[in-house]
């Protein structure tokens, strides 16, 4: 279910001068604020939690799944390039599968390693925060490039409705209204990271198994119906 040359064009196409600025910014970003903030608090258990909480997994790691997930098909959709690979004798899921391992690995190593690095910065990984928001950015990157290969399957529009979900849904509306937050990705993978930390500092309002569950169920979901919608691609374009 990996095809090496798909996903060595898809690497390409993601790690491009152009796109892997985009992608590196926001890390850099994490990583400088962290600094300041160190250099300017000093090691802060609680401090630590609010920035890697609220930048790092409400708004970093979402974003960079938008990229790398809308950024993996929807490029070659939108100009047709997408053609002359279902051309391929490759079987169609293994392309989406293909794409959706490369965009969980770019979306991992642009947001968890960061993460990590920044934890360390902030408070020296006290009360495992670091380690705690690393793993909650890994399980994140799985389910979000899940969503976003699927909308960057489905929507020319892709990076739009990605930036509504992450920024809209799940930061605005996620903070003010209770319901929102047991259909967010954000508070999913604090419930694991709630766990691994074993302290106040990281909450979730869903539960460890809720979590996990939907975690898993949209990731299956969202891959196996772009895997659909790639065989409809395939036979408009025979048609």
């Amino acid at each position: 279910m990996y095809d090496p040359t798909v996903a060595r064009l898809t690497y390409r196409a993601l790690l491009g001068r152009r796109r892997a600025l985009i992608l590196g910014a926001l890390p850099l970003l994490l990583i400088a604020i962290s600094l300041a903030v160190r250099g300017l608090a000093g090691a802060e258990d609680q401090t630590a939690a609010d920035v890697l909480g609220g930048l790092a997994l409400a708004t970093m790691v979402p974003i960079i799944g938008v990229i790398a997930g809308t950024g993996a098909i929807g490029p070659e959709i939108d100009d047709g390039s997408v053609v002359y690979l279902l051309s391929k004798p490759i079987k169609r899921p293994t392309i989406i599968y293909t794409k959706l391992i490369v965009a969980v690995a770019v979306t991992m190593v642009f947001s968890a390693v960061p993460t990590l690095i920044a934890g360390f910065i902030l408070n020296g990984n006290g009360q495992q925060v670091a380690v705690a928001y690393t793993v909650a950015a890994l399980v994140a990157s799985i389910a979000y490039a899940a969503l976003f290969l699927l909308l960057g399957t489905v929507s020319r529009h892709a990076v739009v409705f990605g930036l509504v979900y992450a920024l809209i849904w799940e930061a605005l509306f996620g903070s003010l209204v209770p319901g929102a937050r047991t259909l967010s990705v954000q508070q999913w993978s604090l419930a694991v990271a709630q766990k691994v930390s074993g302290n106040d500092l990281v909450t979730s309002d869903v539960g460890l198994t809720t979590a996990t569950v939907l975690l898993a169920v949209v990731t299956v979901l969202a891959t196996w119906y772009a895997g659909q919608k790639l065989r409809s691609l395939t036979l408009a374009g025979e048609e």
